[in-house]
């Protein structure tokens, strides 16, 4: 019992921060070329991690006997989620946080169907409702009054919503990567994290250092405070799913949609924040049928 507890509040808390990490890149960052603040924010996440990586790993980094495959594996998830963090940043950059946030997070929609291919998972009758439940998390964060069919066409022309589904796709596809890593290949979710941490900002880096604005030294203190807030979170999500089944962690740590869709309401201003929060609910509805199918 008191582990489901300790794991609670490891989901909630990187639940609050994550929903925060969001909202302070459209409030402070948003102007940013999307390899610049990627670049930036995840080389100061790699100073705050180092030392939580050399507290928390007891049994090595890497897997005796890692080859071909394990290296392969963990550099095909640098790369997706390279592309999936640059499509996650310039969905925030150019659409309300409010709107891109529940779609952002219909990350188990795309999950399922890539483990049903390549892992041989079967899709339960629950899943499939959470699937679709989630889905219309789109419909709904679209929706105009009287309006059937115009949501759909919102979100087919919607340049936000475009990237936010991108980013969702390319984070489920590297999900899968990390599960493979660290259950199938016995790799440690704290070498996945280091990896993408050291990974992402060499591989942005000729982007990055030829877009590089002036001032971009006024704005270090920002940059250092979102890479704390995603290195304790990305860190707290792998202690909450090493102590809670996926079913109850996935639902509380997507939760952070809630926590965006609000501050970009109450915050910034943005309009429809009902209509918003109510898209928040059903992703997160149907994360949780999809979690516990």
């Amino acid at each position: 019992m008191i582990g489901v507890e300790t794991g609670l509040v490891y989901a909630g808390v990187s639940a609050v921060m994550l929903g925060v990490y969001t909202f302070l890149i459209k409030r402070y960052v948003a102007h940013y070329p999307a390899t610049v603040y990627v670049a930036l924010t995840y080389v100061c996440s790699l100073v705050w991690y180092i030392p939580i990586a050399l507290v928390t790993v007891d049994e090595g980094y890497v897997p005796a006997g890692a080859g071909i495959e394990t290296l392969g594996m963990l550099a095909f998830v640098v790369v997706g989620s390279s592309l999936a963090v640059l499509a996650s940043f310039r969905a925030i950059s150019i659409g309300d946080v409010s709107y891109v946030a529940p779609i952002g997070k219909l990350v188990p929609v795309f999950v399922v169907p890539v483990e049903v291919v390549f892992l041989s998972q079967h899709l339960t009758p629950l899943q499939l409702v959470g699937v679709v439940v989630a889905t219309a998390a789109v419909y709904v964060a679209n929706y105009e009054p009287g309006k059937l069919i115009e949501p759909l066409r919102q979100a087919a022309r919607s340049r936000p919503a475009q990237f936010a589904l991108a980013s969702a796709a390319g984070f489920g596809v590297t999900d899968v990567g990390k599960r493979a890593l660290t259950q199938e290949l016995g790799m440690a979710p704290e070498t996945v994290n280091l990896a993408l941490f050291v990974g992402l900002p060499i591989a942005l880096a000729p982007m990055a250092l030829r877009r590089l604005p002036e001032g971009v030294r006024d704005d270090l203190g920002i940059f250092l405070g979102l890479g704390l807030l995603l290195a304790v979170a990305e860190h707290l999500v792998m202690l909450a799913f090493s102590t809670l089944p996926a079913s109850l962690a996935s639902p509380v740590i997507n939760s952070s949609a809630i926590v965006a869709v609000v501050l970009g309401g109450i915050v910034l201003g943005e309009e429809a924040m009902r209509i918003r929060l109510t898209a928040a609910g059903f992703a997160i509805f149907g994360v949780t049928l999809i979690s516990l199918g």
